[in-house]
């Protein structure tokens, strides 16, 4: 019964996200990038993660991450708003462009991040489930974007970027319709688990920074400018955090308390071996949302590195030189890096670019004549973000 929930609600899922009126809608358009990138390659890594190093304290280490983007997201849209408003003077004008060149780096780290869980998840359920050959496959998998890239370019893959959102999303129904199923069991029988976390203090908080990448993605509203007026890039991002923070939290609710410690692994593919035990059908259905989203994730954010050099390097450097950069240095982060290692570099890549955000907002808000409070809490997530780039760590 369970597995025949898990595929009704997928499918269902699929069909209302698929009906023309929701996928036509202007603001839903809108909302869908930054949902996308939030609960894109976070959803498969997350969960396990944090109910290994916090056990019962896990629904809290959640709440904190999202409060933590919600912040952030306060100051990125009132950036919106400000710049839309009067534009920037001298110094924000400054910050903008350290934020676009810190943002440029940032995706190198979150392509290479991307591609190296497809990696995993591609070798997942094959004889062939090593550490080498997910980075063969990651490897490879770069090619094809260089290549595409260098001879194409991207506007072929665009559609993909559409259904892979569409596919991830019906999925990830699925899966948290067959851990509330797991859960009621649980609950049912009083065989629920409550597990002391692994890790406390300052260790349990910097791991915490470490994982801001995976709820990261709200700022691409901040990108939608030719296309999504001021007002709606603002309301999207609020409604694709809020979205966002729902999904998690339910997540986590339903996962944090059915599995014994010696079943949560911290490996990148662990939520495959976990799901197993809640539904013999879910293993596939993730493989396949996480090589669709992983995918079109990668090419959106080599597409926005690509043209964000050469935007800033004024066309010195064209856009295949970016591509062929930015291949480069992934293969380099591939063959250098776990994926551990990666996801919390990624999250002091983006951190950093959050810290310069907040910075814009502080100028921005002392122009505008906002109040003391107003300036307070933006410059409070300025230095929140700073000690995110220079404390985050890594899963040990």
């Amino acid at each position: 019964m369970d597995t025949i929930a898990i595929i009704v609600m997928t499918l269902l899922m699929a069909g209302v996200l698929s009906w023309p009126r929701l996928a036509g809608a202007r603001l839903w358009k809108a909302t869908m990038t930054p949902l996308a990138s939030i609960i894109g390659s976070g959803f498969l890594v997350l969960g396990p993660i944090l109910a290994e190093a916090y056990g019962a304290w896990t629904p809290l280490a959640m709440a904190l991450l999202c409060l933590l983007a919600y912040a952030i997201g306060a100051a990125v849209r009132f950036n919106i708003w400000a710049l839309d408003e009067g534009g920037h003077d001298a110094l924000s004008g400054l910050l903008e462009r350290l934020a676009s060149w810190v943002l440029s780096f940032a995706y190198v780290i979150s392509v290479a991040y991307y591609l190296n869980l497809l990696g995993a998840f591609a070798v997942s359920l094959t004889p062939w489930d090593t550490e080498f050959a997910a980075r063969l496959v990651t490897s490879a998998v770069f090619g094809v974007i260089l290549i595409t890239g260098w001879t194409k370019g991207f506007s072929a893959l665009e559609r993909l970027e559409q259904v892979s959102v569409g596919l991830k999303l019906a999925i990830i129904a699925g899966l948290l319709v067959g851990l509330a199923w797991f859960f009621a069991e649980k609950s049912s029988g009083n065989t629920l688990i409550v597990t002391p976390a692994s890790l406390t203090g300052w260790p349990a908080l910097s791991l915490l920074f470490g994982l801001l990448v995976t709820v990261q993605g709200f700022e691409t509203s901040r990108y939608l400018g030719e296309e999504y007026d001021a007002k709606t890039r603002i309301r999207s991002m609020r409604i694709a955090q809020w979205v966002s923070t729902a999904i998690y939290m339910t997540y986590v609710l339903l996962m944090a308390y059915v599995f014994r410690p010696d079943q949560i692994e911290t490996s990148e593919t662990a939520i495959i071996d976990m799901m197993r035990i809640v539904a013999p059908v879910l293993p596939m259905m993730l493989v396949i949302a996480a090589l669709a989203a992983q995918f079109s994730a990668a090419v959106a954010d080599t597409s926005g590195a690509g043209g964000l050099v050469e935007e800033l390097t004024k066309g010195r450097v064209p856009v295949k030189i970016g591509y062929a950069g930015l291949v480069a240095l992934g293969l380099l982060i591939t063959w250098g890096l776990d994926v551990f290692q990666i996801i919390s570099w990624a999250s002091k890549a983006f951190a950093a670019y959050y810290t310069v955000q907040g910075a814009i907002a502080v100028v921005l808000a002392r122009r505008a004549g906002k109040s003391a409070i107003h300036i307070a809490f933006f410059a409070a997530v300025t230095g929140i973000a700073a000690m995110v780039t220079l404390f985050g760590t890594a899963v040990e």
